[in-house]
């Protein structure tokens, strides 16, 4: 192995010269949670036109008067009277404020007066009128390229008129779970078996990241066997990831086979607790990943390196969502590595808190049960004291 590097160098090397896959439309209903590839610069003014806050009568501003009802605007149909003083427009919200008209009345400010007419109170011009353009003008850009597409996003592009949106593609990804004690869960098992949950968890992790799985397959412990996997993954995949396999065992084979395959190593080997063994390395655009076998270390390298590389090549913003948060009990250093610890969090006065989650082994997966972040401990000796603020990584 060569000399681990730090969790911030991996990221750099991992995030060097990545760029976005190439864009492809994408029709609105389809696009909750893919990344925007495009600025969204609006064509019309939101509103169009002029339109009333409130159910009610439209006017022509000024003192309290009986005035002739004349018409109505409702919502998609505009009336097609002029209001003049003396005069109003019955009127619902949204609907188009007529021609002449200054002011809007809540219907329940007024009374109704003798025959066709309403008594309405002293009126300001603009009351209860929503102006063209007033959430957005035209020229506008009301979405960035990168942003991640939600609900709100979604409803703003339709708001001006967008039918579909230039975004970028779900990454594709290969996912390899190396490991001949490994069992599909359901299944009997037999003398020296375990049931098999990186697969599990990593395609979930996968998912969550916004990609798809193009292939997903179990190696057995053999170098022709890994090999001819890592071979068919390259060929499908933006991206390869494959669980176990990366140590120094004699039953690890995936480096030898990623080498031969001609896959540049960019790093082997990350000062990290746990997950020191991370591979990392790329073939003519396609990114691979070798990851530990162990639960955790599996779960926690996904989030600290395979997380960002995917939102990069969605165009998304990689950097991740840190915060600070005191910590509820000491925490032991490592005198040579980094640590991804797994914490809840609680909201207190003064922020947040963090507290372990137990156990913290890498073959303990319940450590990931309930947490919320990973408190990144730096290298050092005895251990940081509780009520120390230390930075979080939101999971």
């Amino acid at each position: 192995m060569t000399e681990p590097i730090s969790i911030a160098e991996a990221r750099r090397r991992v995030l060097d010269g990545l760029r976005p896959l190439r864009a492809e439309p994408v029709a609105l209903d389809a696009g909750l949670d893919r990344v925007l590839a495009e600025d969204v610069r609006s064509e019309i003014d939101v509103p169009p036109f002029d339109s009333s806050a409130m159910d009610g009568f439209a006017v022509v501003a000024g003192p309290g008067a009986e005035l002739r009802v004349i018409g109505e605007s409702r919502a998609g149909h505009p009336a097609a009277e002029t209001v003049r003083p003396g005069t109003a427009v019955r009127i619902s919200t949204g609907a188009a404020v007529p021609a002449g008209a200054t002011a809007v009345v809540p219907i329940e400010r007024t009374e109704p007066g003798g025959g066709a007419a309403v008594l309405v109170p002293q009126t300001a011009p603009g009351q209860n009128i929503r102006r063209a353009g007033e959430d957005v003008r035209r020229a506008d850009v009301v979405l960035r390229a990168g942003a991640p597409l939600g609900p709100a996003e979604l409803g703003v592009a339709a708001s001006v008129g967008r039918r579909d949106l230039l975004c970028s593609p779900r990454p594709r990804i290969a996912l390899l779970v190396t490991g001949d004690e490994l069992v599909d869960p359901g299944e009997p098992l037999g003398p020296g078996r375990i049931y098999g949950s990186n697969g599990h968890a990593l395609a979930a992790q996968i998912g969550r990241a916004g990609a798809t799985l193009a292939m997903r397959a179990s190696v057995p412990d053999t170098a022709a066997g890994t090999r001819a996997a890592v071979a068919s993954a390259l060929e499908v995949a933006d991206l390869v990831c494959v669980s176990g396999g990366v140590s120094v065992g004699e039953h690890d084979h995936v480096k030898g086979a990623l080498r031969e395959l001609g896959v540049r190593e960019r790093f082997w080997g990350v000062r990290l607790r746990p997950g020191k063994p991370t591979w990392f390395g790329d073939r003519d655009g396609t990114l691979a990943f070798g990851l530990p076998g162990n639960p955790v270390s599996a779960m926690v390298t996904f989030q600290l390196f395979v997380r960002p590389a995917l939102a990069a090549l969605q165009g998304a913003d990689p950097q991740p969502r840190r915060t600070s948060a005191v910590l509820d009990e000491p925490i032991p250093r490592h005198a040579r590595r980094e640590q991804a610890v797994r914490v809840r969090l609680r909201a207190d006065h003064d922020g947040w808190h963090a507290r372990s989650t137990g156990a913290q082994g890498s073959h303990m997966l319940t450590s990931m049960l309930g947490a919320d972040a990973l408190a990144l401990i730096d290298v050092g000796d005895g251990e940081v004291a509780a009520g120390k603020r230390i930075e979080v990584e939101l999971l």
